[in-house]
């Protein structure tokens, strides 16, 4: 048994493809097939279930699988060891970050990152969290920038800051007419959303009450400024405008009506005249906490590139803007 063939067998398991898998690893298809073959030989077992297209582990292969990740691991935490005895930062930091975050975070610390650490070459992929973590576990990428809590089995959170919410509506909405405004506030018409699969999407909804999604009180996707009778009542029914960017949402939203919460990032380098259109929640005495979001740092447990991992961290949090900086803790909003 070498690591070579436990190399082989788990970039077959994270493509599902002998081809892919082949590929990745820089060797020819037959040596990988022939070196998954002597291996299978060796043990007295199937790995794979190649009757199946994609191909699966068998029942036996998942185990085999989930130690031999453990085992590349730990040969490969052997010369790390090395290069942080010698403050010596180097190699590919591979990095997940969501959406809702990488246009508005991204931008305050990577430029110096890079010119701090000159020796790492850095690939940043932007991800929805459920990807990520799927790519944390099978080895794709080292780190993942998320929003937490995700109480995810074999992943580590390192919290790095709370970002508040802030409540962005059109001209003619009526919570503009509110100095600042409450979650009960938020029980009016117009929300517009993220689509399925942001966890952005899904901490607007339990902040603005998930019961709203309920029957009876249903926002319906229809296409922008399309009306829609309720049957059973005279007034529309809620309308539900989704799209995949928060940049999309506060354009729709300046052209059209309706309202939408942002993360505080979101609206750093707005224009005055879209400034006058977001509203902070109510931190008056004896007000509700402040809604905010957690950002953290994810990796698998048994994390690789730990000095790199560590001295992205510090160079996020050295960069951030004043006021995330200073927050104070406040009431996380969950929504993965």
């Amino acid at each position: 048994m070498t690591l070579s063939q436990l190399d082989y067998i788990v970039a077959v398991d994270t493509y599902r493809h002998f081809a892919t898998a082949a590929e990745a690893c820089h060797v020819t298809q037959p040596t990988l097939s022939m070196q998954i073959q002597k291996l299978e030989d060796e043990l007295g077992v199937l790995v794979f279930d190649r009757s199946k297209q994609p191909v699966v582990p068998t029942e036996t292969g998942q185990a085999l699988l989930a130690q031999a990740r453990d085992v590349l691991r730990a040969a490969r935490r052997i010369p790390e060891i090395v290069s942080e005895s010698k403050n010596d930062f180097q190699g590919d930091l591979r990095i997940g970050i969501i959406p809702t975050l990488a246009p508005y975070l991204l931008p305050y610390f990577i430029g110096e990152f890079i010119q701090t650490y000159p020796a790492v070459s850095v690939q940043i992929q932007e991800l929805v969290t459920e990807q990520i973590v799927d790519r944390l576990r099978h080895g794709l990428i080292d780190v993942g920038l998320v929003v937490t809590p995700l109480t995810e089995n074999g992943i580590t959170e390192i919290p790095l800051f709370q970002e508040p919410f802030v409540v962005y509506a059109a001209d003619s909405h009526e919570l503009l007419a509110k100095a600042a405004v409450t979650a009960a506030d938020l029980q009016t018409d117009g929300l517009w959303l993220l689509t399925d699969g942001h966890c952005f999407r899904n901490q607007v909804i339990n902040l603005c009450g998930a019961d709203r999604m309920a029957s009876g009180s249903t926002m319906l996707q229809q296409p922008a400024g399309t009306a829609i009778e309720s049957p059973e009542k005279p007034r529309p029914v809620r309308l539900r405008y989704e799209t995949g960017s928060l940049e999309t949402l506060i354009k729709l939203i300046d052209k059209q009506d309706g309202f939408t919460l942002l993360p505080y990032l979101a609206t750093v380098d707005m224009t005055d005249q879209r400034r006058a259109r977001l509203r902070p929640f109510d931190q008056s005495p004896g007000a509700a906490p402040q809604p905010v979001r957690e950002v953290s740092l994810v990796i698998h447990r048994s994390f690789l590139k730990r000095k790199l991992i560590n001295a992205l961290k510090n160079e996020i949090l050295s960069h951030l803007p004043g006021d995330l900086a200073q927050a104070k803790t406040s009431s996380r909003v969950v929504g993965w």
